[in-house]
This record gives C-alpha cells, sequence and structure tokens, in this order.
C-alpha cells in the first residue's frame, strides 16, 4: 500500500486490486463514524482510494502507511434490486464471447451478487463487480454516440447501468426503468460505493394490442 500527497490537504492511498480498494474504502468510513479518522471526503476509485479535506495530512499519511488494509470489503446491509429486461443489442455477441446461450447471458447475470465498486463517468453511474472473471468482456471496437439511459452494460469486470443517455463502449445486454440518479432525490444516487446490488429479471412487454 502507497500513500501519496496530492496537494496540501489530500491523500492518494494505492493498493493491489479492486478488493482492496473496497475494502479499505469501507474501513475508512467505519473509523471516520467512530471518530478515530479526520472528517473530510473519501472519494473509491479502481484501486485507489483519495482522502480530501484533511487538516494534517502528514500526520494521517504515517498512520496509514502502518494500516493493513482488511483483504475484503465487509458485508453491506443495503440492497438494491434492479428489474432488468435482457434484450440489449448485445446479448448475442456477450453468448458467443461466453460460449453460452443468449438465455445463460441473463442466468449468469441475474444470480450473481453484485457491490458498487466505485462512482465516476456520469452522475449515478456506478462500477460494479460480482461476476467471476471468466466472465470479463472487451469494450465494443466502436463506441455508440448515443446509449439509452436504463442500459445494462458490460465492460471488463465491471458491470454498469447508464443513468442518462450518453455515449459508450459497453456492451449492452439489458434494460431498467429504474431511475439512477434523480437531482430531486435525497440522495440524488441510487448507487453509492458500497451498495450491493441484485438483478432481477422481468419479462420484456411489448405495445398493447
Amino acid at each position: 500500500m502507497r500513500v501519496l500527497p496530492v496537494g496540501e490537504d489530500a491523500l492518494l492511498v494505492e493498493v493491489g486490486s479492486g478488493d482492496e480498494a473496497q475494502a479499505l474504502h469501507a474501513e475508512l468510513l467505519r473509523r471516520r463514524t467512530e471518530g478515530s479518522l479526520p472528517a473530510g471526503e473519501i472519494v473509491p476509485a479502481a484501486r485507489t482510494v483519495l482522502l480530501d479535506g484533511l487538516s494534517d495530512p502528514a500526520r494521517l499519511a504515517a498512520e496509514l502507511t502502518a494500516l493493513a488494509p482488511p483483504s475484503a470489503p465487509p458485508g453491506a446491509a443495503e440492497t438494491v434490486e434492479i428489474p432488468v429486461r435482457y434484450d440489449g443489442p448485445d446479448l448475442a455477441d456477450v453468448a458467443a464471447h461466453w460460449g453460452v446461450a443468449e438465455r445463460e447471458v441473463a442466468r449468469v447475470h441475474a444470480d450473481a451478487e453484485f457491490r458498487v465498486a466505485f462512482c465516476g463517468f456520469a452522475p449515478g453511474f456506478g462500477y460494479l463487480t460480482g461476476l467471476p472473471s471468466r466472465y470479463d468482456v472487451p469494450r465494443r471496437p466502436t463506441p455508440r454516440t448515443a446509449v439509452p439511459a436504463g442500459s445494462v452494460a458490460l465492460a471488463g469486470p465491471y458491470t454498469g447501468v447508464y443513468p442518462r443517455s450518453s455515449p459508450g463502449g459497453w456492451q449492452l445486454i439489458g434494460t431498467t426503468d429504474l431511475v439512477l440518479w434523480d437531482h430531486a432525490r435525497v440522495p440524488a444516487a441510487l448507487l453509492s460505493p458500497g451498495t450491493r446490488v441484485r438483478f432481477v429479471p422481468v419479462a420484456a412487454t411489448g405495445p398493447a394490442a
């Protein structure tokens, strides 16, 4: 674990894996809640955790350097269920990459328990881990100029749900009507780092007769 200064009042902690970053983030939040860590912003990423707004970053850096972070994130009480129609335009490509039938993609994905590792890219966009590494998929060679809001997508080891229409190069396997980001809601983001997520398959509905 490396602790690097960032500006005058922040530290960046580098760890060896995404699981370690999630575990460290959870441990730092716990310490802040109990009062043994100074108040400030704690922001996880793929393999780093940023601590910002520190009054004495040098002292905290010495403490963190001696800290042995937990190897796995603790359980979280909150689980968000996301209803999803497995009807994405890249479902067949993902099935071919996995070497399974399309319906098996839906089963594997819905059977996994996910956790929000970190957020970024767009407000409300969570990078979810939970699928075994054998199900990693590459990004599309040519990104789409517009991915519809609610698209459930895969890229590398991550699952994500696009909170609004935007360009994107992830593999689209399904859609949800759940609102991931609502500025009028408190908190605005439905998903935050540490939240557990389950995808619940729902039947596609066509137009009324």
